[in-house]
């Protein structure tokens, strides 16, 4: 029995063929020879497409592998001992693990529960600020777990107030083709750094690369991040074709969509269970806690993996990642034969 895992926030979509084409004609020379990029006054090829693709300074484009390494260069950079660090308290647990290697202290501020989704607490998050006073602040959006995103007004706002810290807009879960407004946030705002992966939309998670447009003031960071010799030849190129791909991309979120939709409307319809919107290729769903249990190992021996979570916070939902289409309306239908035979 084939397994199939939702509990990862992968792509099981795949990339888009030109990446896979890029793998099938590598040519010996991107093993054994270095970047020489620099000679054209840039780190790599990837920096030198996302400077146009952003019309920002191609200095200002970092590397890395993956969002993961990248957060944890900003914090290694700009939190030192017994300094702060502000993220949401629903949140991925990296956040405050980085923090915690650096000897920094958490802070946390507040996602409220809505009707059928979560969101920032502004206000909350900016008195927070103004009385802690930390030296970086995450904002996630859209947000792991909850996946939800901070709404542009709202955004503009906390960058507004934030402006004597150093503020990290982590985009991993990002799945729109529009640039424009990452460019004009970090051209505005010189303290911001915004994160993107190839992981999520462009199905590129084992290749592990992303990226971050960094603010002009933030010189230290781009200063020990740099990469001389450039980045990892063959992903870069793999990175590229994703961004050649735009079509491929928009059909799968568009499906992504339509499965974020179905999943809020098929759950909502079952008693005790209550699905959130989401803007992330995952959905979170609150349901019965006497029921997780059970739930969890009818689908695991259907060959469903999928997240159940054991957090403060969140410790009577499961997080589903969108599978395809049809892997996806399998689980409804596993969760609909769950509940009809009344398995406690």
């Amino acid at each position: 029995m084939e397994k199939i895992y939702l509990d990862r926030n992968e792509n099981n979509y795949g990339p888009a063929p030109k990446c896979l084409e890029i793998v099938q004609n590598a040519t010996r020379d991107l093993f054994y020879q270095y970047s020489t990029d620099y000679k054209r006054g840039m780190k790599s090829i990837l920096s030198g497409r996302l400077s146009e693709e952003f019309n920002i300074p191609e200095k200002r484009i970092l590397l890395g592998y993956g969002a993961e390494d990248l957060l944890k260069q900003v914090v290694q950079s700009h939190l030192g001992k017994g300094e702060k660090l502000l993220v949401p308290d629903h949140s991925w647990w990296y956040y405050k693990e980085i923090a915690n290697e650096v000897n920094g202290i958490n802070i946390e501020y507040p996602l409220v529960e809505g009707k059928d989704s979560y969101h920032y607490d502004i206000e909350k998050l900016i008195d927070i600020y103004k009385s802690e006073k930390p030296d970086i602040a995450f904002i996630s959006s859209p947000n792991n777990p909850t996946g939800n995103s901070i709404e542009p007004n709202d955004l503009l706002r906390v960058l507004d107030e934030l402006k004597d810290c150093t503020v990290v807009l982590d985009e991993a879960y990002w799945l729109s083709s529009d640039n424009k407004l990452a460019a004009n946030l970090v051209n505005k705002y010189p303290n911001l750094i915004i994160i993107r992966t190839f992981s999520k939309l462009y199905a590129l998670a084992g290749i592990r690369i992303g990226y971050a447009l960094v603010g002009e003031n933030l010189n230290l960071l781009t200063k020990l991040s740099n990469r001389y010799l450039g980045y990892n030849r063959i992903s870069q190129r793999i990175a590229i074709a994703a961004l050649d791909s735009a079509e491929y991309y928009k059909d799968v979120a568009n499906k992504m969509a339509e499965d974020r939709k179905l999943y809020f409307d098929e759950f909502n319809k079952f008693s005790g269970f209550k699905a959130y919107k989401s803007d992330a290729n995952f959905v979170l769903v609150k349901m019965p806690k006497e029921s997780m249990t059970p739930l969890n190992d009818f689908l695991k021996q259907r060959g469903i993996i999928i997240k159940f979570m054991n957090e403060e916070l969140l410790n009577s939902h499961m997080r589903i990642s969108l599978g395809t289409q049809e892997q996806n309306r399998v689980v409804i239908e596993n969760v609909k034969e769950f509940l009809s035979v009344g398995i406690n």
